[in-house]
């Protein structure tokens, strides 16, 4: 995670920007800035409409209203000079699998009018900043699922953008390949490139990115610093898990007065959110007690992105199934964008 905002034009500015796909409205009005040499985190259920606003700023898209730009260059009126400019890696590796790894990123290096000899030199430069040096040579449909993704970021730093898009990069990879990639992250975010990010995971925003901004049914619902969304959900989170499903609905309406919000209940555990820690806790006990209700479990603990998630959108809805097929990330045409990439 950078630490410095840079006070000058915003690398990625978007105002208003709505998109339909039918009867769906996919944007509706989404703004935000994102400050040169920062990350940041773009969270949302799947349908949100990330990969959409991602779609537009790549220039993959056109949204039907509202503006964008990257570095100052309207996404809309000049595409190319856009696509010049930025990188784009997401949650489905384009890397072409009948290549080599070397292959793929000279050829990606010729696309992007390196010239043979330097698209050769950032080839092994990559490969061997990526852990790949060894695979170099072997057919990228031997790659493992962590190596494809290293491959596909890879791919879309071979012409060294200044900014670089990643839609749900780590998505589907195993805990150690996650981690990994986010030291892969960490490490361009600290030579200065600014980093869009579109995540589901919680833990990933709260340790990449400097700033985030939660989208929900097409527009911005919050957006602020880690920390501050952490801390608009009151000082301590209390969890509460009782005998049964039933015992817990009772246990909710119990511990209700003492929370800055509505309990959540998953199944036989009660959630609530205090302002006062130490002594609600004690309090909230007490009043479990008095009305017979027995606990089984305590915990006690600081709120985390995953609380101002499911306390903000409500719940994990998935969308999907409500997103026309050439809508969803899983039909774009990355030939689309690798010159981007």
């Amino acid at each position: 995670m950078t630490n410095l905002h840079q006070h000058s034009e915003p690398a990625i500015r978007v105002e208003g920007l709505t998109k339909r796909f039918g009867d769906l409205e996919a944007l509706a009005g989404v703004d935000f800035e994102v400050p040169a040499g920062t990350v940041l985190g773009v969270l949302g259920p799947n349908g949100a409409g990330k990969t959409t606003t991602v779609r537009i700023l790549t220039t993959v898209l056109r949204a039907d209203g509202g503006t964008a730009s990257v570095l100052g260059i309207d996404v809309a009126r000049r595409p190319d000079a856009v696509r010049a400019r930025i990188g784009l890696a997401g949650q489905y590796a384009a890397v072409d699998g009948n290549l080599t790894g070397r292959e793929n990123l000279r050829l990606i290096g010729r696309l992007t009018h390196l010239g043979r000899p330097r698209a050769m030199a950032r080839a092994d430069e990559l490969l061997e900043r990526f852990g790949l040096a060894d695979a170099g040579d072997r057919l990228a449909r031997t790659y493992s699922g962590g190596m494809r993704r290293r491959l596909d970021l890879a791919a879309a730093l071979v012409h060294r953008p200044p900014v670089l898009f990643l839609d749900e990069p780590t998505t589907g990879l195993d805990p150690h390949g996650r981690a990994n990639l986010w030291e892969v992250i960490e490490d361009l975010a600290a030579d200065g490139t600014t980093v869009l990010l579109t995540t589901q995971y919680l833990e990933e925003a709260d340790r990449l990115a400097d700033d985030i901004v939660l989208i929900n049914n097409g527009t911005v619902i919050a957006r602020g610093t880690p920390a501050e969304l952490k801390a608009r959900l009151g000082s301590t989170v209390i969890e509460v898990g009782l005998d049964d499903d039933h015992a817990a609905a009772r246990a909710s309406e119990v511990v209700a007065p003492f929370g800055v919000r509505t309990p959540s209940r998953t199944g036989r555990v009660v959630q609530v959110e205090v302002a006062d820690g130490a002594r609600t806790v004690v309090q909230a006990l007490r009043a479990l007690d008095a009305h017979g209700l027995e606990t089984l479990e305590l915990n006690v603990r600081e709120p985390s992105l995953d609380d101002v998630f499911l306390s903000l959108t409500g719940d994990r809805r998935d969308r999907d199934d409500e997103i026309p097929r050439a809508a969803r990330p899983e039909t774009l045409e990355r030939s689309e964008t690798r010159g981007a990439a």
